[in-house]
């Protein structure tokens, strides 16, 4: 028989390491092809389903002998055998080069049985991963040398590559077609029962009443005039995700914040959650019955899973990689970004209006990639009030300007208020009147929810229920 080592041949080693073989088993290799021969059906269709490319078998003899059979199993007028085999690779110039017929032969005799096929595969499966792990890391380390090598795109592209290749494992289904039905069945039915939620539950049981809550994959925008209180809504939505006291399912969420310190954000949540004014402390008007309430604020929030990145001018790529590795790392099941319009793209940009819409496709392929919801806020222009008046509700129209912000999200909600109501309010008990706009959604109605807002605790909790006269039209 032909050796293994020359069937194993001079598979180049890019970077580090030239001298040393890359994991691989070439019994298990010949084993996969010599089951594809004997039994065409269903061998070749389990490989097919487990391999995306010859690549799989570190021999190129093999991959070779592997893409001849493949071609003769697509071809309705071949079949596949060893004479089929032998006599394409004859055509092709490459009959010699595999070991000829003799080597054909053997490998069909070297097994007993086929019915160890899927194994085998997995096996191959796991060594191709490895090998394609050695290639990022050698080529990585290589564009690291670069003279003109970017340190920020570097790290983001190697975590890219890193990340496509733990990817590629979640990527096969042998689901019929006829099961995947069955099976988006069952979800519906159980949706319907309770079982299981369509969405995250925001705690705004209106808002989840016509959205599902926060799906996965859904990018959902926020948007306001200055000054509204967006990021204050923001926060209490984050509240009611992240709290054991207000949530029978905790979420675990990451929130990047561009405008304030993660000190700043701490702050804000302890004093709405304990239902006081920061001022109280400035003022020192604190009193011993709101030591309580603090403290129990602050045992709260020790139990949540709550993940702050304040990193001023972040990027659409620092984000992805930030977020993939909370995601791999701790499991978060949400993203919540304050705001877009501070963000930044990879400097590629030859307009804001090309850069905001980058950051914003950037943002859509993040919840898709990581399949949980991301809430992105957004700030609307101080012009709108300008050209549609300071008392009018924004519009899709208001979003334009922004590049595809309106086009990438799955859900567009404007906070709407009067900005002098809460002027003259120093009570904690008083509270203004607004509303949280569902101007878009992809998948469900619009409406107008009716919220009152507590200047002084920056708390928004709902009010009466919306109207359908109220509806954006």
């Amino acid at each position: 028989m032909a050796s293994d080592e020359k069937k194993s041949a001079a598979r180049p080693v890019p970077g580090i390491l030239p001298d040393r073989a890359q994991p691989h088993d070439p019994t298990v290799e010949r084993a996969v092809l010599a089951a594809m021969l004997r039994e065409p059906s269903p061998c070749v269709d389990i490989a097919i389903e487990h391999f995306r490319s010859p690549e799989v078998f570190y021999s190129h003899v093999y991959r070779e002998i592997y893409q001849v059979i493949l071609e003769l199993y697509n071809d309705p007028k071949m079949k596949v055998d060893i004479i089929s085999v032998a006599h394409r690779l004859k055509t092709l110039g490459k009959l010699d080069a595999v070991g000829g017929e003799v080597f054909l032969a053997e490998l069909d005799g070297s097994i007993s049985t086929t019915v160890n096929i899927e194994s085998w595969c997995l096996i191959l499966q796991k060594y191709a991963t490895l090998r394609k792990m050695i290639d990022v890391c050698s080529e990585s380390l290589l564009k690291c040398y670069a003279p003109d090598a970017d340190a920020g795109r570097l790290v983001e592209q190697i975590e890219t590559d890193i990340y496509n290749v733990r990817g590629d494992q979640d990527k096969f289904s042998n689901a019929e077609v006829q099961e995947l039905f069955a099976q988006e069945f069952n979800t519906l039915m159980k949706i319907y029962t309770g079982e299981i939620e369509v969405g995250i539950q925001t705690g705004f049981s209106q808002l989840d009443e016509y959205t599902g809550g926060l799906k996965p994959g859904e990018m959902f925008v926020l948007a306001a005039r200055p000054s509204i209180g967006k990021t204050s809504l923001a926060l209490n939505l984050i509240r009611n995700l992240v709290l054991p006291t207000r949530s029978q399912h905790p979420r675990k969420v990451a929130f990047f914040s561009l405008e304030m310190t993660s000190a700043q954000i701490a702050r804000r949540l302890l004093c709405t959650e304990a239902g006081l004014s920061e001022s109280v402390f400035w003022t020192k008007s604190f009193r011993d019955s709101d030591l309580t309430k603090m403290t129990n604020a602050v045992s709260a929030f020790q139990k949540a899973k709550l993940f702050i990145d304040d990193t001023g001018g972040l990027t659409i790529a620092e984000l992805r990689a930030k977020a993939r590795r909370l995601k791999m790392k701790e499991g978060i099941e949400c993203v919540v970004i304050d705001y877009l319009q501070l963000m930044h793209s990879d400097g590629r940009a030859d307009s804001r209006q090309q850069e905001v819409a980058e950051i914003s496709g950037g943002i859509k392929t993040l919840a898709k990639d990581l399949n949980i919801p991301v809430l992105v806020l957004a700030q609307l222009n101080r012009e709108v009030d300008k050209t549609a008046g300071a008392g009018a509700r924004p519009k899709l129209a208001h979003l334009r300007e922004s590049g595809t912000i309106e086009q990438d999200a799955d859900i567009v909600t404007f906070l709407h208020r009067n900005r002098d109501d809460a002027k003259e309010i120093s009570s904690a008990e008083q509270s203004v009147e607004a509303e949280w706009i569902i101007e878009k959604n992809r998948n469900g109605r619009t409406g107008i929810l009716k919220l009152l807002f507590f200047p002084t605790k920056m708390e928004f909790i709902p009010a009466a229920p919306y109207k359908e006269e109220d509806c954006p039209q």
